[in-house]
């Protein structure tokens, strides 16, 4: 009996050593199991810390960089130039127009901007008075700025303002305005009667856009110390006639179908006021082409 107890104690503190050896090999593995767990962590932190210096790329840097990729562009003007202002008619048509001149009188021009001429013709039948004709062809061209937009959209703005000046001068009656068809890309004709200590005139006005030029042709006659009234269909008529030439003649200047480049061209740099009109350069060619006063001062 006594051995049997031994026996049984025995194997009672072989158990307990067996559970405690079992224990000791497990503490090592959690602890290591808990340092690749810290590990992970510090990687995953190491990650956020990645990715914090992966989003700094979207941080003031990146900012200034997408900023200088998105500079203003604009789309760059079709035509690049002018011609004379005196030369865009031929002798044929002036003879037309103007019967007794054939050379015109340069108006405020700068190369490549804008440009003005002036004819005026006295026919003088003596006793029986004098037929006067007076012709003045204007251009104006725009060009592309990102403040301004594109020359474009500049010279329609212009042409607008040009028919709304023909269609409220002081003093004129009758005023009509009409379409022209063939003539740049829209043209429209205004014309009025208009009284002075002269005579009776008739003032017909086109106004014309062709891409980002503006050609503005105001011719008028009268007939004077007595002669008639020249007929006011037959002046509209040429004056359609010398709008639809110089159009021809500011499309010539740019080649065929103008320039063309290729659009939404960065602007490198502003353009020089020169290249574009400002607004007192476009007062002053309004003033240039305006019908009664010129006609006035030349009657």
């Amino acid at each position: 009996m006594q051995r049997r107890a031994e026996r049984d104690q025995g194997a009672q503190r072989a158990k307990r050593l067996h559970r405690v050896l079992v224990c000791a090999a497990a503490v090592p593995v959690m602890l290591i199991a808990a340092g690749c767990s810290s590990d992970s962590g510090s990687g995953s932190g190491g990650d956020s810390a990645g990715g914090g210096n992966g989003s700094a790329s979207s941080g003031p840097g990146a900012e200034s960089g997408a900023s200088a990729s998105a500079a203003p562009t604009v789309q760059a003007a079709a035509y690049n130039s002018l011609p004379d202002a005196c030369g865009t008619l031929s002798k044929k048509t002036l003879k037309s127009l103007t019967p007794e001149t054939s050379k015109g009188k340069k108006g405020t021009a700068e190369a490549g901007t804008r440009g003005s001429c002036s004819w005026s013709s006295l026919d003088n039948n003596g006793v029986k008075g004098s037929q006067f004709r007076w012709l003045n062809v204007s251009l104006l061209r725009f060009e592309s700025d990102t403040s301004r937009g594109t020359g474009e959209a500049q010279a329609a703005k212009y042409y607008e303002q040009q028919i709304q000046d023909a269609q409220s001068v002081a003093g004129a009656k009758n005023t009509k305005s009409q379409a022209v068809a063939g003539t740049g890309d829209v043209a429209t004709l205004v014309r009025y009667d208009l009284k002075k200590k002269e005579g009776a005139f008739k003032q017909q006005t086109v106004v014309a856009r062709v891409e980002n030029v503006v050609v503005t042709v105001d011719y008028n006659g009268a007939g004077l110390a007595g002669d008639k009234t020249p007929n006011a269909d037959d002046l509209s008529k040429l004056a359609e006639r010398a709008a639809k030439e110089t159009v021809a003649a500011v499309s010539a200047a740019n080649g065929e179908g103008g320039a063309n480049p290729a659009p939404s061209a960065p602007q490198s740099k502003a353009p020089s006021k020169s290249a574009s009109p400002s607004p007192t350069a476009s007062k002053s060619a309004s003033t240039s082409a305006s019908p009664s006063k010129s006609a006035a001062k030349k009657s």
